[in-house]
């Protein structure tokens, strides 16, 4: 760790919101600057799944700047100081590695990621907290579907067995199939997709598959696929709007066999 540098990024963010510094950085605070921190978050991990190095150095630099601007924030209305970050994260780490700052024998990846759950678990209780409390609002939901799932697994409340979950699916798609033919209000219609969806996600995570990645995966298929579409109307001269729907069907179609 390079000391020197981490304090010239420290001085920087107390410039910029110095008497001295940029009027619309001093205007931030912590729930301005939320959009930009969720934003950079995304960005690394685009970074790291497109395994572009330089990306991923820039936009960890990024975040490193969000952070910094964060506790800068704190320690200007006296809520903490970088100092008391660092020492905390510090000791949460001593404490969740027993294994490697204490004499507790875990062998196994599997063995350090149960007995990190269970001192979290151990936390919660001491402070009379939900399994469920903690669990961040404003991230994918698919994400946060995954998380909620994974803690209810925790005390046992779950599937055994991905094929068990699928009949779950299964179970929302003809409820939803049934609507479509009444006259059902869109709330009722949102209600039941949404249920599919964490259904999905149930069987996803017990395939040990992550569901937002996979979505991310598909998504960007689709953009390839339609791209090809694109093109392919662009050689004869034409715009999407002048070409048939089966044409462009018969052009995705092709745009998968290649």
């Amino acid at each position: 760790m390079e000391a020197k540098e981490l304090q010239n990024v420290w001085k920087l963010v107390k410039k910029l919101r110095g008497p001295e510094g940029c009027p619309w950085d001093k205007e931030q605070n912590h729930h301005s600057l939320l959009p930009y921190l969720i934003e950079e978050v995304y960005e690394v991990a685009s970074a790291v799944e497109k395994g572009d190095v330089e990306d991923l150095k820039e936009e960890l630099g990024d975040l490193l700047f969000m952070v910094f601007s964060y506790i800068s924030i704190a320690e200007e209305k006296e809520l903490f100081r970088l100092k008391e970050v660092i020492d905390a994260i510090n000791h949460k780490m001593i404490v969740r590695h027993p294994h490697v700052f204490g004499d507790k024998d875990l062998k196994t990846s599997q063995d350090v990621v149960n007995h990190w759950h269970k001192i979290k678990d151990e936390e919660r209780k001491k402070k009379k907290k939900s399994i469920m409390d903690n669990i961040p609002c404003n991230i994918s939901a698919l994400i946060r579907a995954k998380l909620v799932q994974e803690r209810a697994s925790r005390v046992g409340f779950d599937w055994k067995k991905a094929q068990d979950a699928f009949l779950k699916v299964k179970e929302e798609i003809k409820e939803i199939e049934q609507l479509l033919y009444k006259s059902q209000s869109r709330e009722k219609l949102q209600e039941e997709i949404g249920d599919l969806l964490f259904a999905v996600v149930n069987v996803a995570r017990l395939l040990n598959i992550d569901s937002e990645i996979a979505l991310r995966e598909t998504i960007e298929k689709f953009i390839q696929r339609f791209k090809y579409i694109e093109g392919k109307i662009a050689e004869q001269n034409k715009s999407l709007h002048e070409v048939t729907l089966e044409e462009m069907e018969s052009l995705w179609e092709e745009s998968k066999r290649i």
